[in-house]
Order: structure tokens, then C-alpha cells, then sequence
């Protein structure tokens, strides 16, 4: 059963066993409500019916005008003269619920009957045993009891009543439920509809890009499922991204792994062919060999991020003494290619907790993208201080190429490279910098890059806590 239904069934059958429900306690608690309403008529009758009789009693000082108390009530006698025949006296007392379903007998002290508005006993015969609701009749001057009014409810009528009125109810009650249901089932096909449309569409654009095609879902709102479409089209976004990244890659390692390959080769033919010295041979052979294992220490070491094996082999380091072999380290390119590789350290540099080695890594990847960015007669600066006295602040600055600001956000993405370094040629597969990036945030540190545009230069901070430095004995 597909989602759409499940949502539809619930949904109604949540209605449905909720109008039933409410029907259910409707009709019990109306027809418990209705059983003690009858019950009230009585004590409320007989009570109101004494303080008439023992008003009515006390002005006539007997039970000679007893008749015209009753009349006005709607109790009147059905053999009493002008009690059948006039449609103005029932419309004016006599009700169906007074002159049906309630039966007045008033007795006197003696236990003989004054009235009976059944007629069923004859005024003056001993009242038989009536067992219904009595009130005391009194003559108010005298304050002395003078008789009784016993009021009886037909009961079996005023249940038929009750039971046509609840019938009623519950039919009423049960069309306005159907049509509540009817509305239920129209409401939640929308709502179904509306809420597995997304995930439909969520499904298709998922097995179009399963096919190798990009596609974005409309973003139509900003609650789960509009955030929903809003993170697949992020996704897409970066998927696209890796595929463009992944493209790149193998074009970038392809021309990385053919052109050392190409010169070993040549240098290989020369050598057997005797067009080559030994030595030249060889020297050139070196250098594209270790060409080669950069890039694959290169692949290595984004394996190792990729799954996070990147391990730290942390011990006491020189933060001074780190950074001068550095400079050392790095000065030969920079004179190769005619750019100043100049060190500036601001202070005394504690010594920190760090995997030298890795530091190394991470620094040499920013000063090679620096020098090789940096065109002859440049200069890039190798710089260090503290700040805030929490924070070591390595930083390489260059008054090189500089970088695009639509580049900016990608150049720590893995196999990006900017247009600047291939028009300008320079070697790399863009490895470095996300190489550098696992390394310093392995360290508990952040690392930006920052430049103003295109031949503008470039700044590359990298912040290191001081929570790694170690005090000095």
C-alpha cells in the first residue's frame, strides 16, 4: 500500500472512530441526562402543586376551588365541563406533557380523595395505595396539614418520548458524522497528496540522478518537507560538485602521471639508444620518479582523511625552530623561481604538542601553492605570532596571482583547482590544500585563505590553539 493511502486510511479512520465515539457518549449521556430529567418532573410538580393547593386552601378555606388550581396548572380532570371541547383552555394549560403523562390525585387527611384528574376514583372514596411522589397540602393560616397532592409520572410515556427524541438525535448525530467523514476523506486525499508529492518527486529526481542526470525540486515551503527539497537540491548541488571534482581529477592526474612517465620514457630510449649521458639521464629519471611519489603521497594522504585514519603522531616541537626549517627547506624553489622567501616571527614562540612531521606537510603545501602563484621578482613571507595569548597564528602571505572570489569558497574542496594555476601551468592536482585543511583541524585548529581578487595576492592564515602549547620547566 503506498504511503498516500496509509495517510488517507488513518486520517479517516481517525474521524470515523471519533464521530463514534462522540455519537456513543452523546446518546448515553442524553438519555442518563433525559431518565433523571423525568424524575424531576414529579418532585418539582408535586412541590409547586402543594404551595398552590395551600395557597388556594387558605383563600377558600376548604377544597371547593381545589378544581380551578389544577385547571391552571394543566392538570385539569379529562371528564371536568370545559376541559374537553375547548381548544382555548389546552392551548392556554393544557399541555401534551401535563394532560397525558401526569396523573393528580389530592387526598384529604382522612385518606379520602378531593380529586383525581383520571377520574379513575370517585371524590370521597378511600384513596388507594398511590406510591408516588406526595407533598403536604396545609392551610397557611393555621400552619396544619389538611391533605395531600400525589403527583404520577406516566413513566412508560415519557420513555417513548425520550427514546423518539434520542432516536432523532442519534439520526441527526450520524448524517452530521457522515458528512464529517465525507469532509475527512476530502481533506486528507489533499493532504495526502500534498504530503507524498515531495517524496514522489524526491523519489524520481533520486533515480534520475541514479541514471547519471541532475535535476532540483521546487522549493514550496519552509516546513519539513519544503526543508526537505531544500537539502536534496544541496546535495544535488554537491554531487554535482564531486562529479565535476572527480572529472577534474582524473584529467589532472592523467596529465600529472603522462608527462614524468613521458619523460622516463624518452630519457629510458635515449639512454639505450646512446643519445643520452648516463648521468643526465639518470638525473632527470630521479626527478620524474619522485614526481611521481609526491602525487602519490598526495592520494595516500586524502585516503587516509577520507576515511578518517589521518593519525598524529603529536610530540614537543619548536614552533621557531619549525617554521626556520621551513624557510630553509622551501628557499631553493623560491630562488628558482626568482621570488623572496623572507621569515617573520613576531615574539617568542612557546614550544606546542604537534606532529611535526604533518605541520611540515600542511606548511609546505601553502608556501609551494605561494611561491609557484608568485611571478619572478615577487615576494612571499613566512610569518608567525600570538594572539590574544590563545592562539598561534602561522600565516603565508604572496603578491601573486590571487584567486577569483567565486573561487574562494571551493579552494579547500578536494581536486579543485582555480582557472588562474592551469592557465598559468602551475603542476598539482588540488589535493594540497585539503590535505593541509585535515591536518590543522586534526590539531584542533582552523585555516583560511583570503585575497582581494586576481593579482592581488593571497593570505593564508592557519590559527592553532595554544591548549597545545607546553610550559616551559
Amino acid at each position: 500500500m503506498s504511503l498516500r493511502w496509509r495517510i488517507m486510511g488513518a486520517t479517516v479512520l481517525v474521524v470515523v472512530l471519533a464521530v463514534l465515539v462522540s455519537v456513543a457518549v452523546g446518546y448515553y449521556a442524553t438519555q442518563s441526562r433525559l431518565g433523571e430529567f423525568v424524575d424531576e418532573i414529579g418532585d418539582d410538580e408535586a412541590t409547586q402543586l402543594a404551595r398552590n393547593l395551600s395557597r388556594e386552601y387558605t383563600a377558600a378555606g376548604g377544597w371547593g376551588t381545589a378544581d380551578r388550581t389544577l385547571l391552571e396548572a394543566g392538570y385539569g380532570s379529562r371528564e371536568a365541563p370545559g376541559a374537553e371541547g375547548s381548544d382555548e383552555g389546552e392551548e392556554d394549560h393544557l399541555e401534551a406533557l401535563h394532560r397525558d403523562p401526569v396523573r393528580v390525585v389530592i387526598v384529604d387527611t382522612g385518606g379520602r380523595v378531593v380529586w383525581d384528574n383520571f377520574s379513575m376514583v370517585v371524590p370521597g372514596k378511600p384513596a388507594p395505595d398511590l406510591g408516588e411522589r406526595r407533598e403536604t397540602v396545609s392551610d397557611l393560616a393555621t400552619n396544619q396539614p389538611v391533605g395531600y397532592v400525589y403527583v404520577d409520572v406516566n413513566r412508560e410515556f415519557l420513555s417513548s418520548e425520550s427514546h423518539g427524541f434520542l432516536n432523532t438525535l442519534l439520526l441527526i448525530t450520524l448524517i452530521g458524522g457522515a458528512l464529517t467523514a465525507g469532509v475527512a476523506i476530502l481533506l486528507s486525499g489533499w493532504l495526502s497528496r500534498r504530503i507524498t508529492a515531495p517524496v514522489t518527486a524526491l523519489t524520481e529526481a533520486t533515480q534520475a540522478i541514479a541514471q547519471g542526470d541532475t535535476t532540483r525540486l521546487p522549493v514550496t515551503s519552509s516546513d519539513e518537507l519544503g526543508r526537505m527539497s531544500a537539502a536534496f537540491n544541496h546535495m544535488t548541488s554537491a554531487l554535482e560538485t564531486q562529479r565535476e571534482l572527480r572529472r577534474r581529477l582524473v584529467n589532472d592526474v592523467s596529465h600529472e602521471l603522462n608527462t614524468p612517465l613521458s619523460v622516463i620514457q624518452l630519457e629510458a630510449k635515449g639512454l639505450a639508444d646512446g643519445l643520452q649521458a648516463p648521468e643526465r639521464a639518470s638525473d632527470l629519471i630521479i626527478e620524474e620518479v619522485h614526481r611521481l611519489r609526491g602525487l602519490v603521497s598526495d592520494l595516500n594522504s586524502l585516503a587516509e582523511t577520507d576515511h578518517g585514519e589521518l593519525g598524529l603522531t603529536l610530540e614537543a616541537t619548536s614552533v621557531a625552530s619549525l617554521l626556520n626549517t621551513e624557510a630553509e627547506r622551501w628557499q631553493p624553489q623560491s630562488r628558482a623561481r626568482e621570488v623572496d622567501l623572507a621569515l617573520r616571527v613576531s615574539g617568542d614562540l612557546p614550544e606546542m604538542s604537534l606532529d611535526r612531521m604533518r605541520m611540515s606537510q600542511a606548511l609546505g603545501n601553502v608556501l609551494s601553492n605561494a611561491i609557484h602563484a608568485t611571478e619572478p621578482g615577487g615576494a612571499v613571507v613566512l610569518g608567525a605570532e600570538l594572539e590574544g595569548g590563545e592562539t598561534l597564528v602561522i600565516s603565508v602571505v604572496d603578491d601573486g596571482a590571487g584567486i577569483e572570489p567565486a573561487d574562494l569558497p571551493h579552494v579547500f574542496d578536494r581536486f579543485y583547482r582555480t582557472d588562474q594555476s592551469r592557465s598559468r601551468g602551475i603542476a598539482g592536482t588540488g589535493l594540497g590544500l585539503a590535505i593541509t585543511r585535515a591536518i590543522v583541524e586534526a590539531h584542533g585548529g582552523t585555516v583560511n585563505l583570503e585575497s582581494a581578487g586576481p593579482g592581488l595576492g593571497v593570505t593564508a592564515v592557519i590559527r592553532l590553539p595554544l591548549a597545545h602549547a607546553i610550559e616551559a620547566s
